[in-house]
């Protein structure tokens, strides 16, 4: 099968989004299909060209035998929103014209958050008369209100009515939680065209290791018992919680936070951090994927952070997986949803609830002194990470584009429905 792919982030960028399209295609390529990404010069989130890439109207790369095209666009960094929004939109006109002038796919496919590569994935295949499959990696412009980047406004109903569009013009969906599909169905979408495509973790690269003699000599994190938050910094991670919460556990000498990524809200957490002389909370900068493993083998227990909004009781985020297969215990701070279910399910850590920094504080020190609890919570972590390989993911997708493919898009709500879900 003959697939092309759309999305505005890609490696060597790290985020979710890139990680995910370009591990499954690398599954594609390895099952025999033929895969072509349109993506634009990596420059997330900094708005910064990568080393060695210039933005160039269209350059093609092979990457794990997938083929690459990349594309210019208006290069902006991932904070504020007019310039993020003419970034995504000149995404949808460059990334449109240069799917136009490729081979003719067998289904074209398209990866949200980067809501307007769905618009363009759409624009592709209405024009050259292929399926259309939405991927939909998050509620959008629903997160935007939920973080208060953005009050209602006539833009965002907008935005709203063009997102229901795409929904209903799909041959399918394939959303990344159960809950995102309820969503869908509660505003009229049919169900039987919906998949529930959970996120993975690239087994072969994650497993449990000592933690790395050179970066914890370099950060300060030896004979220390370590708290990690690796990934975005933004408005929707609400980890100022997490300076309040250090800011309370600040006489116990051995405890860490360690925050490591970028993101919008990074420069004003150092800032807040060191304003507040909040010494136990160590900022790394965002690490390129291949240092992950060494980076997770520095924390003792993986911290997911959520802000405090019904939204994102819908969200899975895939440090979740990622720590699974690193076999460390779990504490979740976000509301009770889809990512809480799974923890408790696989009884693999403990889960607070959202910006409560006392509750937060608590469970540190229940797992800091409690050896057998987090040993427990461990060894079922890592159990369960094999139900959510990203082998099993790119399965799943595949059979929901092979189904669009043969025109038979109207029954992927069957794929992925009750998968990953047995208790470890």
């Amino acid at each position: 099968m003959k697939i092309l792919f759309l999305t505005e982030n890609f490696p060597p960028e790290t985020n979710a989004a890139a990680t995910r399209v370009f591990e499954r295609a690398c599954y594609w390529v390895k099952w025999g299909h033929d895969v072509t990404v349109i993506t634009c010069a990596p420059n997330f989130p900094h708005g910064r060209l990568f080393p060695g890439y210039a933005n160039r109207w269209r350059q093609i790369e092979t990457m794990a035998g997938v083929r690459v095209v990349r594309v210019k666009t208006y290069i902006a960094p991932n904070r504020g929103v007019v310039r993020r929004t003419l970034d995504f939109l000149s995404f949808l006109a460059t990334g449109f014209a240069a799917a136009l002038i490729e081979e003719k796919p067998d289904v074209v496919a398209a990866t949200s958050p980067q809501f307007f590569a769905a618009v363009a994935g759409w624009a592709v295949g209405a024009t050259r008369g292929v399926p259309f499959v939405f991927e939909l990696g998050d509620l959008w412009p629903a997160s935007i209100q939920a973080v208060g980047a953005m009050p209602p406004n006539p833009g965002l109903r907008l935005i709203e009515g063009l997102e229901l569009f795409l929904y209903r013009r799909s041959a399918a969906v394939a959303a990344l939680t159960n809950a995102f599909k309820g969503n869908l169905t509660a505003r009229g979408i049919p169900a039987g065209k919906i998949a529930v495509v959970v996120n993975g973790v690239d087994i072969a690269r994650y497993a449990p290791r000592p933690r790395d003699a050179v970066l914890a000599q370099e950060w300060n994190l030896i004979d220390t018992f370590v708290l990690g938050y690796v990934g975005t910094h933004g408005m929707a991670h609400a980890l100022g919680n997490v300076l309040d919460a250090a800011e309370r556990l600040a006489s116990i000498s051995d405890i860490r936070f360690l925050l490591v990524g970028s993101g919008a809200e990074r420069d004003a957490l150092i800032a807040d951090a060191r304003r507040r002389n909040i010494t136990n909370v160590v900022f790394i900068p965002a690490q390129p994927k291949e240092a992950m493993p060494a980076v997770w083998s520095l924390c003792d227990v993986a911290l997911v952070h959520l802000k405090n909004a019904p939204t994102f009781a819908d969200v899975i985020p895939s440090k979740i997986f990622e720590a699974m297969a690193m076999g460390l215990p779990l504490l979740l701070a976000a509301p009770m949803g889809e990512a809480s279910a799974i923890i408790e399910r696989h009884h693999a850590g403990l889960t607070v609830p959202a910006e409560d920094p006392e509750a937060l504080a608590e469970a540190v020190l229940r797992l800091m002194h409690d050896d057998a609890l987090r040993r427990a919570f461990a060894q079922r972590s890592l159990r369960a990470a094999p139900l959510h390989s990203r082998e099993r993911q790119a399965r799943e997708m595949l059979e929901v584009l092979t189904l669009a493919a043969e025109g038979r898009g109207f029954e992927a709500g069957r794929v992925g429905a009750g998968q990953a879900m047995a208790p470890s």
